[in-house]
């Protein structure tokens, strides 16, 4: 693509060279330049994109981005200045690969809980519609049947653009996708169009990042900020966050809600293991997915639906058949009538939501046991908060390790404990090996028991000392299972 070409609609401040250009491709890391490549030179965190324009121009870069020339312009390159390097790239990704966002209906989805389920519910809902789909998500980016291993919640905007080139090449007509508060704030969403945003909750996360909560805050309201007047706005206004993310958006409101009125309302008529009866908007359905927290993805699932123009009965129908989300409220009995649930809840609030979901469907005949721990490296004060909740909501909470990373598991257990109120005290143990742990709720099970592990749901992996070790909350529970039961 010639260079020109590339800048359409791009604002820049200064140009010198060529700038009919061939471009053959984008390239933000120096270490991946390629011939003929542009490097765009951005400010990063650690390090900034401008000290490695030389080495960019000697591994073969024709084209440079920045926002300050260098002292020595070669001119067999052609320097392209613009205001901000971060967000111009994304401008730069959207043109290079045909502007696919505006092709597609792109929905993205933002929050602190639900962003995986509702983005990977939605794209199960469009599959049972008969629609081929796009999903970037934590868990899996897929096109169609496709299925692309995910590294973040939110790629860079390059690989983005990819994907989303690559699905409508492939046929798709819609692509769901996880807005994570670091790609916002990361410019990893800058240049897309989304037909709807959709919102979910927002509790206390990321605050190792964010720093304080107004700021977090104020990175998700951006995603609706920015926003273009062609596109929908959908938030749950049961969060009292939730009319805030609406506050100065361009994009046509829309609500959900189970407690107030909203143009999506949603009741929970039955609740158990099993599944849901519900009534969205005045229509009941079964559906096999369940816990309270599960309403509420559904109902923005059932809500965007409607946004993009599908009868109500025709959703239903297809949110009955859906199945659970792999590590989310996923289920499974043992032959010795022990009752298991494998969670990605690693928050206050999701952890408070399984467990207050899990104490709303059981008798109180059955003792609830919760395995969970905090990782290492993130938000601190989030840890006695966490110790409080499972503490004062099981039968036993048995405090372990979730991903320490590079921390010491035992300073994490000890920050966890300081929130345990001493009326509990004899209601948790602590054992920092997390399959010892496991094995430990296990042993003091009973039949009809649940044992709720919290924290990893679907990873398949725990960071120690920064190096990933395979674990599976899952394959543990059955392995430790089959080795005690004989």
């Amino acid at each position: 693509m010639q260079l020109i070409e590339l800048l359409n609609r791009i604002p820049t401040l200064d140009i010198h060279g060529d700038n009919t250009r061939e471009v053959s491709e984008l390239v933000f890391d120096s270490r991946k330049v390629t011939e003929n490549a542009l490097y765009i030179a951005v400010r990063g965190t650690v390090a900034d994109g401008h000290s490695y324009i030389a080495s960019s121009i000697e591994k073969g870069a024709k084209t440079i981005v920045c926002e300050e020339f260098p002292d020595d312009l070669d001119d067999n390159i052609t320097y392209v200045k613009v205001k901000d390097s971060s967000k111009t790239l994304g401008h730069l990704a959207s043109n290079f690969y045909g502007n696919p966002s505006e092709k597609l209906k792109l929905i993205g989805v933002t929050g602190t809980n639900g962003k995986t389920s509702v983005s990977t519910l939605l794209f199960d809902v469009f599959k049972n519609l008969g629609y081929d789909s796009a999903l970037l998500s934590t868990v899996e980016i897929r096109i169609g049947n496709e299925i692309i291993p995910a590294t973040h919640t939110t790629p860079d905007v390059i690989t983005i653009n990819q994907i989303l080139a690559k699905a409508l090449d492939a046929g798709c007509e819609f692509a769901f996708m996880e807005v994570s508060s670091h790609g916002i704030a990361q410019n990893r969403i800058e240049g897309l169009h989304f037909k709807i945003a959709g919102f979910t909750n927002l509790t206390h996360d990321h605050l190792d990042y964010h720093k304080t909560f107004d700021d977090y805050l104020k990175t998700k309201k951006r995603f609706f900020d920015e926003l273009q007047d062609t596109a929908i706005a959908i938030t749950n206004v049961d969060d009292k966050n939730g009319n805030v993310m609406l506050q100065n958006t361009r994009a046509t409101k829309r609500s959900y809600a189970l407690k107030t009125m909203a143009d999506y309302h949603g009741k929970a008529l039955e609740i158990d293991f099993n599944g849901m009866l519900l009534n969205f908007n005045g229509k009941e359905f079964w559906t096999t997915l369940t816990g309270r927290f599960n309403v509420y993805n559904l109902l923005l699932v059932f809500g965007i639906a409607s946004e993009l123009g599908f009868e109500q009965s025709e959703i239903l129908q297809a949110i009955s058949i859906l199945k659970r989300v792999s590590g989310r409220f996923e289920t499974f009995k043992s032959d010795g009538g022990i009752f298991f649930i494998v969670d990605y809840a690693h928050t206050p609030d999701a952890l408070e939501n399984i467990l207050d979901s899990i104490n709303d469907i059981r008798t109180k005949n059955e003792r609830l046991i919760t395995v969970f721990g905090c990782g290492g490296d993130r938000d601190h004060s989030k840890r006695p908060e966490m110790g409080n909740i499972a503490t004062k909501k099981s039968t036993l909470a048995i405090i372990t390790s979730d991903n320490p990373r590079t921390e010491d598991p035992a300073v994490i257990i000890k920050e966890i404990e300081a929130g345990v109120e001493p009326q509990n005290f004899s209601k948790y143990t602590s054992i920092p090996d997390r399959k010892e742990a496991i094995k430990m709720a296990i042993k003091f099970a009973e039949p009809k028991d649940i044992v709720l592990v919290a924290g990893k749901g679907h990873e398949n992996y725990q960071e120690i000392n920064g190096i990933k070790h395979h674990f599976d909350d899952k394959e543990v529970i059955n392995e430790l299972w089959k080795l005690m039961s004989k």
